[in-house]
């Protein structure tokens, strides 16, 4: 690997988004959760799916994931799964565009414990669609579930 490549994997790949990507086993997709999403990113073809169980109010209940994507994509997986429970739909709509403006550098760092941890991937475009897969995916279930907000 070019000494250039591995020194952005080194600023990208941290042990604590490494750690941070190993969360994700907390949130197993099983297959009967009533709401169920996807998303795919067209850059880099990571690709998110999600299981929601929503509460008679419309809050995620509980949630599932199963994650294809570099750590980076991982860990804001883990970050959104980790925050999701009692969110609704709208919130989940309201705080991905704040992500969105987040990691363009157009805007404020959302409230989301822990988002530090990923934030030196702010300067990687092409990791961009990759942290934003687990709050698409979750709309798009919630979308099927009658619960877009």
């Amino acid at each position: 690997m070019p000494e250039a490549a591995s020194g952005n994997a080194a600023k990208l790949y941290t042990p604590s988004v490494l750690a941070l990507s190993v969360e994700l086993a907390a949130y197993p997709l099983d297959t009967d959760f009533p709401a169920k999403g996807y998303a795919k990113s067209r850059t880099c073809g990571s690709e998110v799916r999600v299981g929601l169980e929503i509460d008679d109010a419309g809050a995620v209940r509980r949630i599932g994931m199963a994650v294809a994507a570099c750590a980076v994509g991982q860990a804001s997986a883990a970050l959104f799964a980790a925050d999701a429970k009692g969110r609704m739909a709208e919130e989940i709509k309201d705080q991905m565009g704040a992500m969105d403006r987040w990691i363009a550098g157009e805007g404020p760092a959302p409230a989301l414990p822990r988002l530090e941890l990923i934030e030196p991937a702010r300067a990687y475009p092409a990791r961009h669609e990759a942290i934003l897969l687990p709050w698409r995916a979750a709309l798009d279930a919630l979308s099927q579930a009658g619960n877009s907000g």
